[in-house]
């Protein structure tokens, strides 16, 4: 009789395990504690501020006894709840002055807490992916004092940054490297015999879309390498989430789905209480059924089995903002002998405790100044036109609207590239493949296999990650993928690792890619029109961070024919290989001065401006002031519009009746310049000395954050110094002598 009951009590517990997860979580006496699940709310403290206007605590008596995280450890529970709350409010304080990633470092307050209180930093490895999230980690680390400095020349980076602190374990700025890293950390420590090794590596839900997560996570659990990898679980997995696309308007993430879905799902919360109450009734000769029970259980209702199978124990779903559940599990898992790698899984809310992030569709991610009592942006000057990335998307909508073939791909930044505004148009031409720049390469390359023509939209940074497949997959079989690098040249306040600087190197150096950089708004709308009409090769249109000109300065400076100051809607295409001259000697309309229709007659003081993309504008200025300055010398401005294929009939008219040829790019070493020179050395136009050339490129280091303005002129490429560079190799300035 009793063991018939086993037997139907078993079978009657498999049954029940398709939609249970047991409280028992059976690593190294582990054990859960839910309290109410997600819905629980703290009575120590308001979480979330009844405004507007909000506002903080006028002081942050806790935070100011906290310089590092070893002055923490002696807090109790209450105090590190006021800390976080504190926390909150010193981040939203300096961002609304400042500008920069606020939602994600709201989301993760108490997580930062528990971490460094738990934890023993620097000796203990804290890896943050992306590390966007990372400023409640850097006010606790010894950098609050230098906290609103945040992203502006000479201060402290908006990401983690090894040569910045010692607390900061791992540079970042692009996704999914969290993982390998701390695995290498880990595995490091145990070859060194190093006395502890506790290695912590947080992502998202977003980042963990990317390939090298799970990549990570397969050799970890293979070398069994001592790690805990935190799933900051917030269903925010693009920029924003919601975008109309052909996978619908959820996050680009089946994976981030599912665990969203199973969070909110009644059985799952009733059953698990319920699951508590019996599984002390059960006899000792039912532990280890219970046990694989309980294994199956945590994989169907929670997604345990996917990482388990990695190799990994899971831990969770939790209350990701629940300090009373975080810190003990966080020292449960630092104290066990284990060597397994565990996953524990939190579900957060991005831009926690500010009612206008929370309720923002993408939750206030990046953000300028804004208000802090009511979160409405600091509006500066209205923009002069639009920005270029809209000027891409309406442009593109543009030609989608005669073109059904042509789709939109994006990974996971539709807002950034414009996507967002196309797949409102055409939702279900627009692809967000999520944080995953290697499958939208070759996923593009497969549609344009089947004869679609699409438009791969990533930043020119952020395609550094599927260079392989642009090479592999694209070029080399010479599919017509259209390349759009948004954010191409120096970004400003996000710093070195999202300068779009090195895409004409990588790029320029793949045989019959076309690449083209517009010089204004009209450009791009040209160049986009141009774009969609190459069948025959892959292409790239590179184009700034940044807003287009106003009509006077298109009319003025760039000599446009504008009827009633109206910029054209309806992109031309350009021929391929083509650039165009922008300014002759003696300036546009030399008719109007006849000194300057007779200036440089001589090759001798004739000066040739070759720009390529956005520095056309400052090259124009250049022209004007270097012939103001000096009224012998003749300076032509071209655009060269291609570096590939470069216009070698214009580059050799210019040759040969100008004694100097400067080049102008918003590039590193090894893109525009170089290929002019090449054309140049190879064709024996430097061979008899008169002519003289010089590359103007980003120099080869690291441009800081700052303002686009700061970096232009850290780099050198302003109007002032493209003038100082003609005046120097026409001999018209003296260049001092530096002393031994």
């Amino acid at each position: 009789m009793t063991n018939r009951r086993i037997t139907a009590f078993s079978a009657a517990a498999v049954m029940a395990a398709a939609s249970m997860n047991n409280e028992v979580a059976g690593f190294a006496g582990l054990s859960v504690r839910r309290q109410g699940g997600l819905r629980r709310r703290h009575s120590v403290l308001r979480e979330t501020p009844a405004g507007p206007p909000y506002s903080g605590p006028p002081v942050k008596p806790v935070l100011d006894t906290v310089k590092f995280p070893s002055d923490m450890k002696g807090l109790d529970l209450r105090q590190l709840k006021q800390l976080a709350h504190e926390l909150r409010w010193e981040v939203l304080e300096n961002v609304s002055k400042t500008g920069g990633h606020l939602s994600a470092s709201l989301g993760v307050i108490e997580l930062t807490v528990a971490l460094h209180y738990v934890f023993d930093m620097p000796e203990d490895q804290i890896v943050w992916d992306v590390s966007h999230q990372c400023y409640p980690h850097k006010i606790l680390t010894g950098r609050r004092e230098r906290f609103p400095t945040l992203r502006q020349a000479n201060g402290i980076s908006g990401f983690c940054k090894r040569g910045e602190s010692e607390f900061d374990s791992f540079g970042a700025g692009h996704s999914s490297t969290s993982i390998s890293a701390a695995q290498g950390m880990s595995v490091a420590k145990s070859l060194l015999n190093k006395r502890q090794n506790n290695c912590i590596a947080v992502i998202g839900d977003g980042a963990i879309t990317g390939g090298m997560a799970y990549e990570a996570m397969n050799n970890a659990g293979y070398l069994r390498s001592r790690m805990i990898v935190v799933l900051n679980d917030n269903g925010q997995v693009s920029l924003p989430t919601g975008t109309p696309s052909a996978g619908g308007t959820g996050a680009a993430s089946e994976l981030s789905a599912y665990t969203s879905r199973l969070l909110v799902s009644k059985p799952f919360q009733d059953f698990r209480e319920f699951a508590k109450g019996i599984s002390n009734l059960m006899p000792e000769n039912m532990q280890e059924i219970n046990k694989k029970i309980d294994e199956y259980a945590r994989g169907i209702v929670s997604g345990g089995t996917l990482f388990e199978e990695l190799g990994f124990y899971y831990v969770g779903p939790l209350d990701g903002h629940d300090l009373d559940n975080l810190v003990p599990i966080l020292e449960k898992l630092r104290d066990s002998p284990s060597s397994k790698p565990v996953l524990l899984h939190l579900k957060t809310e991005k831009g926690k405790g500010y009612p206008p992030a929370e309720a923002a569709s993408d939750k206030m991610h990046g953000v300028g100044k804004f208000n802090l009592g009511t979160g409405a942006p600091i509006k500066g000057p209205r923009p002069p036109a639009p920005s270029l990335t809209s000027v891409f998307a309406n442009s593109l909508i543009d030609v989608a609207t005669e073109d059904r073939s042509i789709v939109g791909i994006t990974a996971a930044m539709p807002g950034g590239t414009g996507m967002d505004i196309f797949g409102r148009r055409f939702p279900k031409r627009t692809f967000d493949v999520g944080i995953a720049e290697q499958h939208a390469v070759t996923f593009a390359a497969g549609m344009a296999c089947e004869g679609l023509r699409p438009f791969c939209c990533i930043y020119s940074t952020f395609m550094q990650r599927g260079y392989d497949q642009v090479m592999h997959d694209v070029v080399l079989q010479n599919l017509p993928v259209r390349m759009i690098l948004d954010r191409a040249g120096l970004v400003g306040n996000d710093g070195p690792t999202h300068h779009g600087t090195f895409d004409l190197a990588y790029m320029g150096c793949l045989p019959n890619v076309i690449i083209m950089s517009p010089s204004d708004q009209i450009e791009l709308r040209n160049m986009i029109t141009t774009a969609a009409g190459i069948d025959d090769s892959p292409s790239v249109v590179r184009y700034p961070r940044g807003n287009g000109f106003a009509p006077d300065v298109l009319k003025n400076l760039f000599n446009y024919n504008l009827e009633n100051d109206e910029v054209p809607e309806k992109g031309v295409a350009v021929p391929i290989g083509k650039g165009r001259i922008m300014r002759k000697a003696g300036g546009h309309d030399p008719a109007k001065d006849p000194h300057r229709a007779t200036r440089a007659k001589d090759r001798a003081d004739k000066v040739a401006i070759l720009s390529f993309g956005s520095r056309l504008h400052e090259a124009l200025i250049a022209a004007d002031e270097i012939e103001e300055q000096d009224p012998s010398l003749g300076v032509t401005v071209a655009d060269a519009r291609f570096m590939k294929p470069l216009d070698v009939k214009m580059i050799t008219r210019l040759a040969e009746e100008n004694s100097v040829i400067v080049t102008v790019e918003e590039g590193s070493i090894g893109g525009f310049g170089d290929h002019v020179l090449h054309f140049l050395t190879t064709n024996g136009f430097l061979d008899d000395g008169n002519l003289k050339m010089r590359p103007m490129v980003i120099p080869d280091g690291w441009i800081e954050a700052g303002s686009q303005y700061e970096q232009y002129e850290q780099a050198g490429l302003n109007a002032k110094h493209i003038r100082g560079t003609v005046l120097r190799l026409k001999e018209r300035i003296n260049v001092p002598v530096l002393q031994a």
